[in-house]
């Protein structure tokens, strides 16, 4: 059961067209409506920005060089260990 509230103020056409809207999916509110666009979207932005794509021949020149990386210098180690003791995340 939803909990948190959310109140808008939107031009009447814009309400008058979403409820169009919900009425044309079989929805059984403009809330319900509501709802799954902010869901929907929200989870595609939140994934976007969360997730990197590369073409194909960049990820292999990638790995291609992971594969070839000589072991890690001093420099990257204290680095390493710095984030680690900062909470970097």
């Amino acid at each position: 059961m939803a909990t948190a509230r959310l109140d808008i103020r939107l031009d009447e056409e814009i309400k008058a067209k979403a409820e169009k809207a919900s009425a044309l999916l079989g929805l059984k509110s403009l809330t319900e409506y509501i709802v799954r666009l902010m869901d929907e979207d929200s989870t595609q932005v939140i994934s976007e920005h969360e997730s990197i794509k590369v073409d194909a021949n960049v990820f292999d020149q990638f790995m291609i060089a992971c594969d070839e990386a000589k072991a890690p210098n001093k420099a990257l180690l204290d680095a390493v260990a710095f984030t680690k003791s900062s909470d970097f995340k």
